[in-house]
């Protein structure tokens, strides 16, 4: 007989049938997403920097109209360093140690020209004569002032230039006295060697001889400074014009070298204060662009290695007269955009025949 097991077999109670376990969708990985927004901000950061500094430039509508210079291969950038005071506060002054004078002179003046070679870079003495347009002549360092300075200042050294090299002028950079002290700090100091001991009161510096590290305010002081070597605290202004024009130099490459140092950019406050600083005290000619810009940042690095650094040539250490026949040669060269026609004997550190 059956029994009550073989009418009801064994097996699963009645219901629904399972269904398979829903599959879930893989996800990107968070961290992943959080690192590619970081850069793309990075990447901002990096680009708008420089954007915005570059909107605080200051513009100078410095190229002459009449008569100059036709069209040269290259590129001709004429760089200044103003010792105007504009912009600096009594504390800034004294901090400085500008002074008070409200003359503006262009103690510091570069040539700078790129091209088909190397960069050429030809500095030009304060003290050196030269001719201006209306045929008078002037102590270059005082051109700009005898113009009025700003606009009509510039547009005078320019067509000065000119007349006195026959080489054109493309662009024109001028830089104060602040800015030089605030790029120098931005970029954590700079190294200069001078070969003897400089005390400047008024200036204040006082550097022993060899390399050491300087801050802005060091910096500004030694790329000015015609303190004797060993000079008294009143300090005699005996030191040649042409040792000023090498430590000037100096303090550029030094300057360009730690401006390409990484941790510029890795280091997010170091970049805006660098950006800053560089652009805060400086004009730029109208036509200059941020790319033009950029290439004469560029060029002023080669001042410490790969460029011909010149000083005009001379006829003596006093640095007032030109050696006319060996400066017609050096910037016939940079006109034609020949630099390898500029030879040792034209160009030297002093601007002396060697």
């Amino acid at each position: 007989p059956r029994g009550p097991a073989d009418r009801h077999p064994p097996g699963p109670p009645p219901g629904p049938a399972p269904q398979a376990p829903a599959r879930t969708r893989r996800r990107r990985p968070r961290v992943g997403r959080v690192l590619l927004a970081l850069l793309a901000l990075w990447l901002v950061f990096l680009v708008a920097t420089p954007i915005w500094a570059w909107t605080q430039v200051g513009r100078v509508d410095a190229m002459p109209s009449g008569e100059r210079p036709g069209d040269q291969p290259g590129t001709t950038y004429l760089v200044v360093g103003s010792d105007s005071r504009a912009g600096l506060s009594d504390e800034e002054r004294r901090r400085l140690g500008t002074g008070s004078n409200e003359g503006d002179r262009t103690d510091t003046i570069m040539l700078l020209h790129t091209g088909s070679g190397s960069p050429v870079v030809v500095s030009f003495p304060r003290d050196s004569n030269v001719e201006l347009p209306d045929g008078s002549t002037s102590k270059i360092n005082a051109v700009y002032s005898r113009g009025g300075g700003g606009d009509d200042g510039a547009r005078l050294l320019v067509e000065t230039v000119e007349r006195n090299t026959g080489v054109r002028i493309d662009h024109y950079a001028e830089i104060g006295m602040g800015g030089v002290a605030g790029v120098v700090d931005a970029v954590g100091g700079i190294e200069v060697c001078p070969d003897d001991p400089i005390k400047d009161d008024a200036a204040h510096i006082d550097l022993e001889a060899g390399c050491q590290e300087v801050d802005g305010v060091t910096a500004l002081g030694y790329s000015r400074s015609r303190c004797s070597k060993n000079g008294p605290p009143e300090c005699p202004f005996t030191a040649s014009d042409l040792d000023r024009v090498q430590n000037q130099r100096e303090v550029v490459a030094a300057v360009g070298s730690k401006a390409a140092s990484p941790w510029n950019v890795v280091l997010p406050w170091r970049y805006v204060a660098l950006n800053v600083a560089a652009t805060s005290f400086v004009a730029v000619d109208e036509q200059t662009n941020v790319v033009e810009a950029g290439r004469m940042a560029l060029a002023l690095r080669a001042i410490g290695g790969g460029a011909d650094n010149c000083t005009v040539p001379l006829t003596s250490s006093s640095a007032e007269s030109w050696d006319t026949e060996r400066a017609d040669l050096l910037f016939a060269a940079i006109a034609s955009d020949e630099p390898d026609q500029i030879t040792d004997d034209i160009c030297t550190q002093n601007g002396l025949r060697p």
